[in-house]
């Protein structure tokens, strides 16, 4: 669905069930007027959803970009919802394409908080190789492995310990 097919649908249809998928920081600091929080985490898990929306009615997801919605898609099609869609380009071509949006807090994206993580860390592994002691260069590997790790399997560890950050809820 495009942000254009979107506005339409929210004007037209009251009862258009709009989620949000990225994380409640994401989601309390910008978000489409109407949508609700459902974080992807949770959809993933199974939880949620089922209290709020009956299988048979229309669901349309929407994240940062699309990424998270895509994944969010296909975990609500593997619990049985099949009348699901997801809007192209998320919260950033809706909010540039004039869309009404709820502005709150502005909040730091998961996604930054691993890449500044993952840079820290590199970064004192090989301080600590130069400074103290060549094995500390073993940090920095580690955490290469795990970069390596999470794009071939597309999951983060260090994502998923950053979402449980006091900060992030």
């Amino acid at each position: 669905m495009t942000p254009s097919q979107l506005k339409q649908q929210l004007t037209e249809n009251s009862s258009l069930h709009l989620f949000d998928v990225r994380t409640k920081p994401e989601y309390h600091s910008v978000h489409i007027k109407g949508a609700r929080s459902l974080p992807l985490a949770e959809i993933e898990r199974g939880t949620g959803l089922n209290a709020l929306v009956p299988q048979t009615e229309k669901i349309v997801l929407i994240c940062k970009s699309g990424v998270r919605s895509n994944k969010a898609l296909a975990s609500l099609k593997k619990h049985g919802y099949h009348n699901v869609e997801c809007v192209d380009g998320g919260t950033d071509l809706c909010l540039s394409e004039g869309l009404d949006a709820v502005h709150g807090k502005p909040s730091m994206s998961l996604e930054r908080q691993v890449r500044i993580a993952a840079g820290l860390l590199v970064l004192t592994g090989v301080l600590l190789a130069l400074l103290v002691h060549g094995y500390f260069i073993a940090l920095a590997a580690f955490v290469g492995l795990g970069l390596v790790f999470s794009g071939i399997t597309d999951t983060c560890g260090m994502g998923l310990l950053l979402a449980k950050a006091p900060w992030n809820k």
